[in-house]
């Protein structure tokens, strides 16, 4: 059965910024006083809807869900264009933009309200899914 995603925060300084915990419907995510504290996560209110992830100006937080068999879902913001297509497969990247391995398109959709920010999920092998944030097209050219 699969587990259900999970959001993961990275944000990496504290600047004055909530729009993630003003985003979340369940109140999972919390920033509180003063504005600049780094924000956490109640996984346990989390219901993986990704409208954090849409929210974030930082692109900093991302949806992991493990499935049995050893893979995993990692969904993240995307914001370039074209898009990418249903099954393709991509190089699965680290924050750094550096290849980690491959992954697969498994998603593509933009939540409501989410104006040029798409979230894009990969299945990828489940011991990738701490460090995939992105992907990059492979050129078969």
């Amino acid at each position: 059965m699969r587990q259900r995603a999970v959001a993961v925060i990275e944000c990496p300084q504290e600047i004055p910024c909530n729009p993630c915990e003003t985003a979340c419907p369940r109140g999972a995510i919390r920033v509180g006083e003063p504005i600049t504290n780094c924000p956490e996560l109640d996984a346990t209110l989390c219901s993986g809807c990704g409208l954090c992830l849409t929210a974030c100006p930082g692109l900093a937080i991302f949806l992991v869900a493990r499935n049995p068999g050893g893979e995993a879902e990692v969904t993240f913001p995307y914001e370039f264009l074209p898009l990418p297509e249903l099954g393709a497969e991509v190089e699965a990247v680290n924050r750094k933009g550096q290849r980690v391995g491959t992954g697969r398109v498994v998603a593509v959709r933009q939540p409501k309200g989410a104006d040029g920010t798409w979230l894009i999920t990969l299945a990828v092998p489940d011991d990738l899914a701490a460090d995939v944030r992105g992907m990059r097209r492979i050129n078969r050219e």
